[in-house]
């Protein structure tokens, strides 16, 4: 007897409705928290990633279950920007992300997969995701510091949820995080809740303009090179679950193509760069409801929610203190998934070569400084990805050494 919902079958409303908000409680907190960050108003963050979603579902001929969130990947080149030159340059590079995406999903339909995979080895990925956790680490403190108690408590909220809860409580904890460290900051007094009163209860999003930046071309566009990574990891996994080979049906060039097209949207109208959320893939796994009517009706949900100003307001009356507890949970948890690459790849740091490779990155990508290249100026982290693409692409590989044996650091002394 069959005990799941399969990706293509549509379910009666009353049973799907339910469904439908708790994919929009799973991925709400880190979507409505990346738009907080880096400046951005949080109801077009909601009304991109349900607008995203749609746009997926339709260029992967509604074959593949996934819901598109803001992506944490983006939020130090996009708060850079955004800080410097304005949040319309910060939306040109967005914008130039999703178009990556496009590029590089016509390339995998014409040339297979094998090319990515040679580009954008454990070895390159694992330290640039190391470094876009630990870069926003600062951030988080500063965050936290506005007061240690309130950022405490929301930081054990979210981690008790998340080391103890079961089912679909464990899938949200940064949204009960969000929720109980809000509470908390209520008894302290400082939550000033007058601008929900005034606020009205149907508004439109903040909607706004990309304009041409050469400094967010170079400093936001690469990291869609990472994402891609993360892109294809989430896709796999989605397979496993739902038990199909999504990579031949429709194609993970179909899939990275409704990742680029989505983005391009999102950087058109005001939104962050999309990414697709492990916490609506972890939803699917829980429930093993996986039709995408149901992804489809949490995406129409969130696009209903970006206009009712009300919630936008109580989403920005959140305190600081409330994120940065939160923050450093999440950015700590984006840093670790890194670690967990290269110890799942089971790279070789005896290898000089991986240990070059690996510490350049990091170092370049933790550096906060901008490069001055033939009058272009391009971001620490688009260097670091860049530099690490061409080091593992030129270094000859040392796992072998003459003699056959695999030659290490610790083979050799120091003279």
């Amino acid at each position: 007897m069959k005990q799941f919902i399969d990706v293509n079958e549509r379910i009666p409303l009353n049973q799907g409705l339910p469904l439908s908000f708790q994919h929009l409680f799973a991925m709400f907190g880190s979507t409505v928290l990346v738009p907080i960050l880096v400046g951005l108003d949080p109801s077009i963050a909601l009304f991109a990633g349900g607008l995203g979603t749609l746009i997926y579902i339709l260029v992967t001929k509604g074959k593949i279950p996934a819901y598109l969130g803001s992506s944490f990947a983006f939020i130090t080149p996009l708060a850079t920007v955004i800080k410097t030159q304005g949040i319309g340059a910060a939306l040109y590079g967005a914008l130039l992300s999703g178009i990556l995406y496009v590029i590089i999903a016509l390339l995998i339909a014409k040339f297979g997969v094998t090319w990515l995979e040679r580009l954008l080895p454990p070895i390159v990925v694992g330290p640039i995701i190391i470094v876009i956790g630990l870069s926003l680490a600062g951030t988080a403190i500063g965050m936290a510091s506005k007061s240690y108690l309130v950022a405490f408590v929301a930081l054990v909220i979210a981690v008790l949820a998340n080391t103890y809860f079961k089912g679909f409580l464990a899938v949200i904890p940064i949204l009960l995080g969000i929720v109980g460290g809000y509470l908390f900051a209520l008894t302290q007094g400082i939550v000033n809740l007058a601008p929900i009163g005034n606020a009205r209860w149907l508004q439109l999003p903040h909607f706004a303009a990309p304009h041409i930046s050469s400094i967010a071309a170079w400093t936001i566009a690469p990291v869609a090179l990472v994402t891609i990574a993360e892109h294809i990891g989430h896709l796999l996994v989605t397979e496993n679950i739902v038990g199909r080979n999504f990579m031949k049906d429709p194609g993970l060039h179909r899939s990275i193509l409704g990742d680029g097209i989505a983005t391009i949207v999102a950087g058109a109208i005001g939104g962050p760069p999309t990414t697709t959320y492990g916490e609506n893939i972890g939803v699917m796994a829980i429930t093993r409801v996986y039709s995408v009517w149901v992804i489809g009706g949490a995406a129409c949900i969130a696009i209903a929610f970006s206009f009712i100003g009300k919630l936008n307001a109580l989403i920005s009356s959140i305190p600081v203190p409330v994120m940065g507890g939160i923050s450093i949970l999440l950015f700590g948890i984006i840093a670790a998934s890194g670690l967990r690459m290269l110890v799942e790849s089971k790279v070789d740091f005896g290898s000089k070569r991986n240990l070059s490779i690996a510490s350049i990155i990091m170092v370049l990508g933790v550096g906060n400084a901008v490069f001055h290249i033939h009058g272009l100026e391009i971001g620490n982290m688009a260097i670091a990805t860049l530099v690490g693409i061409v080091l593992n692409l030129i270094l000859p590989d040392d796992q072998k050494s003459p003699s056959g044996e695999k030659e290490k650091l610790g083979d050799k002394k120091i003279a």
